[in-house]
């Protein structure tokens, strides 16, 4: 079976610090990251549709079918992580980087991936804050409107080894989006018809022309031809239903 190419959904997750963990007590570290991919970790991919490429020790890399479903798997282990170390002093704690992109990569016959796709959501983990989940412009675009956490634009990087900078957004577990500012109204009316007012003195569905010495010819001539009481209709017009009322009579 010869290699794939095809686009795909990559997240790249890393334990921040392990090395320093296995330090202290490589054994309880293990043990508790064990417990943590029975747990968490490997149920929240299997509800979004993941595949687990392949585990490199402390972290791994998999393929879901949308950028959506990898964003959702990420933002459930990392609010699964916040739980968990709720209590726990900084240096005790496991917290893992988590990197997204949207790609082309090449699938390998044994199910192995590789390409651009794989490299530039690993170097989005590298550069991701603990505990926060960096997306790539191509991945954040597509789930943009759905998210209601606090996102961050850090602005094109240079990754290492990616020919060109790619932009990248920065989501952070826990703390919620910053909500939209109301529409300035004013008795009801929409700022943009307040704007329209304040400097054509009259609301848009108004259409009299903005120069005000124009707008008074316009008006005075309306008038002179077309006469009208407070009461009524002009006497031409009057007189008109008279004669037809005669004629008719």
């Amino acid at each position: 079976m010869s290699a794939t190419r095809k686009l795909a959904a990559i997240l790249v997750a890393d334990v921040v610090g392990y090395s320093r963990l296995a330090g202290v007590d490589e054994d309880r570290t293990l043990s508790r990251l064990r417990g943590l991919r029975s747990d968490l970790i490997d149920p929240a991919i299997a509800a979004h549709r993941g595949r687990i490429v392949k585990r490199t020790g402390d972290g791994s890399i998999i393929e879901f079918r949308s950028v959506v479903d990898a964003v959702r798997c990420a933002i459930e282990m990392q609010t699964g992580m916040v739980e968990r170390n709720a209590g726990l002093p900084p240096e005790r704690r496991i917290e893992f980087r988590v990197g997204v992109h949207l790609g082309d990569v090449v699938e390998e016959s044994d199910g192995d991936l590789m390409g651009d796709g794989v490299n530039i959501a690993a170097r989005l983990e590298g550069i991701c804050e603990p505990g926060a989940i960096c997306l790539s412009e191509d991945a954040y675009r597509q789930v943009k409107g759905r998210l209601d956490l606090a996102v961050h634009d850090l602005g094109p990087k240079e990754l290492k080894n990616i020919a060109e900078p790619i932009r990248v957004y920065s989501l952070e577990v826990g703390k919620p989006a910053q909500p939209k500012p109301a529409t300035a109204t004013t008795r009801g009316k929409p700022a943009k018809a307040i704007t329209y007012e304040r400097r054509f003195g009259h609301g848009p569905d108004r259409r009299r022309p903005s120069c005000p010495s124009a707008s008074g010819r316009r008006w005075r001539l309306v008038h002179a031809r077309r006469p009208f009481d407070e009461t009524g209709p002009s006497r031409a017009s009057f007189d008109r239903g008279s004669a037809l009322r005669q004629s008719l009579g």
